[in-house]
């Protein structure tokens, strides 16, 4: 197949450069945004003079019929072609002849290439923070459902303080909204159209940057052409983006497969987003959780690649960038699939809030209170700490909790405990009285989900 770049050369490359260079078996995922960008462009050519009016308008006809034709499968991309690009092109010349070699005038496929990577990573973008918004709103739903759930807090994988169930969703809630609006940041600052930049110095036509950017929905243009066409922030920065929602959706998932283990049994997982053992009949395994998990690794590989593929690159464009779609393709589309399944994973869970209180119950989380309840009563804070870990300590030896010592033992350690204290260490009393800001209290809970309410619009 003759190749549209020959001219310097006589194009005669080896086959296995050919499949080497080619990046159409990827790309090709491109075709909606690259089709949309050349009918802008075509727009453009048309309203400068750059090109006649009249094959303007056949080019952009010629566009919205392959689009059309691609979209409904009546059109096969061609893999031999070298990228989406040269691909569309040439099936337009094929359909309206010379007029539709017209199209690449004031054009490069460095800038293409990065408007097409531009509008692509704008649509996954939105995409992926509808989707956590749909996850955060289903926690929202069970933070509210669970607000009188008593769970042990953690700290180092000890049991640490009483809080509600709600607080413990509620901290991935608040994780997932920066993650969206991260991208919805990142997404911001690639709102810059690069088409015009051409190679990488612009153009001697009199093109209208502007009125392109317009059509295809940015805010603005590129200010240097260079910069335009050579490098790859916005895939970074997006990558990047995602690589911290996975960390979180990581930590969410571990904690699910331990508190669906029997050692917890905090929840129990749908069986929809489970599978059984081979050989182990009694078993039902959080494999979705752990794939989740597992996965994470992978966009952090992808965000990796490309930083290492960028890192040497001098300016303008260089055909390593080339290397920049499959980590981004790969990327979007594991955390597009692992959302997919956490959204209704979390949904259809079933919690066990008597197995979340026996924990709370036999942790001596309510120790603190037991501090604190002397602090009130006037003990410094550093005596109170030390009376309470010698009677935690006596509890364990007789086999206790705080909340049936009896008050006569706990005066041997100090004798100005009174009955109210029971009332100062009930685990549920204990988590409703940490009324600051943000803390685990039911009116603080009420207003955390008020806010995750007014955040998702």
């Amino acid at each position: 197949m003759a190749k549209m770049w020959t001219g310097r050369t006589d194009g005669n490359t080896d086959p296995a450069a050919d499949v080497f260079n080619s990046s159409i078996r990827f790309d090709c995922r491109l075709y909606e945004e690259d089709i949309r960008g050349s009918i802008a462009h075509a727009s453009m050519l048309k309203k400068q003079n750059i090109i006649p009016a009249v094959a303007a308008e056949h080019i952009i006809a010629a566009l919205q019929e392959i689009l059309s034709d691609l979209k409904n499968g009546t059109l096969a991309i061609d893999e031999t072609c070298e990228d989406i690009h040269m691909f569309i092109e040439q099936v337009l010349t094929e359909r309206i002849g010379d007029e539709g070699k017209m199209l690449h005038t004031a054009r490069s496929r460095n800038d293409q290439v990065a408007l097409d990577m531009r509008m692509y990573m704008r649509r996954k973008g939105n995409e992926i923070m509808s989707q956590i918004s749909g996850l955060v709103q289903i926690l929202n739903g069970l933070s509210e459902k669970y607000m009188d759930a008593i769970m042990p807090g953690y700290t180092h994988m000890q049991r640490a303080q009483p809080i509600f169930f709600s607080q413990h969703l509620l901290a991935y809630e608040m994780m997932l909204l920066r993650d969206r609006s991260r991208i919805d940041d990142a997404l911001k600052r690639m709102d810059e159209s690069p088409i015009g930049a051409c190679a990488l110095a612009g153009t001697t036509y009199d093109t209208d940057r502007e009125y392109e950017a317009q059509l295809l929905g940015f805010s603005d243009i590129s200010a240097n052409s260079m910069d335009a066409v050579s490098d790859r922030d916005f895939c970074l920065e997006i990558l990047s983006d995602l690589s911290i929602l996975m960390m979180h959706l990581s930590r969410f998932s571990e904690e699910l497969i331990l508190w669906s283990s029997w050692e917890f049994r905090f929840i129990e997982l749908p069986d929809a987003y489970t599978t059984g053992s081979s050989i182990m009949p009694q078993k039902k395994n959080p494999d979705m959780a752990e794939l989740v998990r597992g996965k994470t690794g992978r966009v952090y590989g992808s965000l990796i690649s490309l930083l290492t593929v960028m890192k040497g690159l001098p300016l303008a464009y260089n055909k390593d960038m080339q290397e920049d779609k499959e980590p981004v393709f790969d990327a979007v589309d594991t955390v597009t699939m692992c959302l997919q399944i956490f959204a209704p994973m979390i949904a259809n869970m079933k919690v066990n809030q008597e197995n979340m209180m026996k924990a709370a119950k036999e942790g001596f989380i309510n120790a603190t209170d037991l501090a604190d309840y002397m602090v009130r009563k006037g003990l410094p804070f550093r005596s109170a700490y030390k009376i309470s870990g010698e009677i935690v300590a006596e509890c364990i030896r007789t086999g206790k909790v705080l909340e049936t010592m009896a008050l006569d033992d706990y005066r041997n350690y100090w004798d100005a405990f009174d009955a109210d204290l029971y009332d100062a260490i009930s685990l549920e009393n204990a988590a409703d009285r940490r009324t600051s800001r943000g803390g685990t209290s039911r009116q603080s809970i009420r207003e955390q989900i008020e806010l995750v309410t007014k955040k998702l619009g």
